[in-house]
């Protein structure tokens, strides 16, 4: 698949790195020499210098032979003008960042008569994110798979937890949540785990189960796992309105310190339901004197990497509330990952999956079956959800039967509106949808690829 990409961005360069790595074809284009070399050769894919909404710039990357077009610029309005010539010259499926609540209201429009394939809103993305797990605190991560029936959560264990020295095997026995744990974090070790696997006390697990079946889990492990009855938000940005818009809407109390005056007066207005604080939140006693010591969800969103992890390490000192905290930059994150800082966003990650995860299923056309991806531990390892379109030498067979390759758990199948935890007996369907997770770098585009071969 041949992919333009306009704007080399933290969003853009991720994207250049991710789609390469997995071996699509991918040029960039971007006004900035410096950066259009930089991504060009660390990446080994073609740059073009110039303007996306330039016609003769779009025929030198090749936007006849390109099958998708991608446009995250920093503007919204050239986005949208590199996606309409692109489809006007080169007649490809195209992806517009737009970020303007304004304009995201339009989505429907855009698509419609602009016969653009996507829109993505990275705030809005990643507010969606902050929202599920401050309904579920427990949870570090959720991602959802086949069409929402079941769930990857992501938690640490606790000190004192039952949990702690019990293998797998216990668990199903003594505790028969209807869940399978999938991957466990283990310091910087990635460990896709065996029956006689034994859990530790501050382990990362990622178990996949139904939403039904999370909170029966907890519970039976002595953790609370009541959504959050408020939470205050630090900034008042995009990503700051979408995220108490959502949390209003599931009954949350929302209390949002922001500095600049005017947007306090326009948030004020976009969300009335809210309490709106006009003040420095990096003001610590503004803070106490707000109630952070009795909040229960709290979120850094300023637009300073560093001000948001000094202020969720603040909140960590001086409450028991659930922290989100909002990063930019992905360079540091084995260092942000030591300062157990709950849930830790990046939003150029949440973009770029989003993006990744429509490359994979327009590929289904073209022979692969992965309808879902995500990168649930960085790039150390992946849950890819397969459709299973015809009989083949994964079906008909028990699960006990098949030779899969090392580091690969078959950890769902979704039949119809049936969810299965597999076990040895179980077997895979066509129809089925199957969820796998691997730390194989190597890259599967059909189920068939899991098995061993000669």
């Amino acid at each position: 698949m041949n992919i333009i990409i306009v704007g080399c961005g933290r969003v853009g360069m991720t994207l250049t790195e991710q789609l390469s790595s997995e071996g699509y074809d991918v040029t960039i284009i971007d006004e900035n020499s410096e950066r259009v070399q930089t991504v060009s050769s660390d990446n080994d894919v073609m740059g073009v210098i110039g303007n996306g909404a330039s016609h003769s710039v779009l025929m030198d990357a090749g936007i006849e032979e390109a099958d998708l077009f991608i446009a995250v610029t920093d503007s919204d309005e050239l986005n949208l003008l590199c996606c309409l010539l692109a489809r006007k010259a080169g007649n490809c499926a195209t992806i517009a960042r737009v970020r303007n609540p304004v304009y995201s209201k339009e989505a429907a429009f855009f698509k419609r008569e602009l016969g653009m394939s996507m829109i993505i809103n990275p705030e809005l993305a990643a507010a969606t994110e902050m929202s599920r797990v401050l309904r579920f605190p427990r949870a570090m991560e959720i991602n959802p798979f086949g069409k929402g029936r079941v769930e990857m959560l992501k938690f640490r264990i606790p000190a004192g937890s039952i949990l702690h020295d019990m293998t797998l095997v216990e668990l199903n026995s003594r505790i028969d949540g209807n869940l399978l744990v999938c991957a466990v974090e283990r310091g910087s070790e990635v460990i896709i785990p065996t029956g006689g696997f034994r859990l530790k006390e501050k382990d990362k697990i990622s178990i996949m189960t139904s939403p039904e079946n999370e909170a029966a889990f907890f519970r039976k492990i002595g953790i609370d796992t009541h959504q959050v009855k408020d939470a205050m938000i630090v900034g008042g940005g995009r990503m700051s309105y979408y995220l108490a818009k959502q949390l209003i809407a599931m009954g949350i109390q929302v209390k949002i310190i922001e500095r600049n005056r005017a947007r306090c007066e326009e948030l004020c207005l976009l969300l009335p339901q809210a309490t709106i604080i006009q003040g420095d939140g990096t003001d610590q006693d503004l803070l106490i004197e707000e109630g952070l010591e009795r909040a229960e969800g709290f979120v850094a969103l300023t637009g300073l990497d560093e001000e948001n992890i000094l202020l969720s390490l603040f909140a960590k000192s001086h409450s028991n509330a659930k922290l989100v905290t909002k990063v930019k930059r992905i360079n540091f994150n084995d260092v942000i990952d030591n300062l157990d800082l709950d849930t830790v966003v990046y939003p150029q990650l949440v973009t770029a999956e989003h993006i990744i995860r429509y490359v994979r299923a327009r590929q289904n056309a073209d022979g692969s079956n992965i309808e879902t991806l995500y990168k649930i531990i960085e790039d150390r390892a992946e849950a890819m959800e397969f459709v299973i379109r015809e009989e083949s030498e994964v079906t008909g067979k028990t699960l006990e039967e098949l030779q899969l390759k090392k580091n690969i758990l078959i950890c769902c199948i979704t039949r119809k509106d049936q969810v299965v935890i597999p076990k040895g007996q179980d077997c895979i369907m066509k129809g089925d949808h199957v969820i796998i997770v691997t730390t194989n770098s190597a890259r599967m585009q059909d189920i068939k690829d899991i098995l061993k071969r000669e």
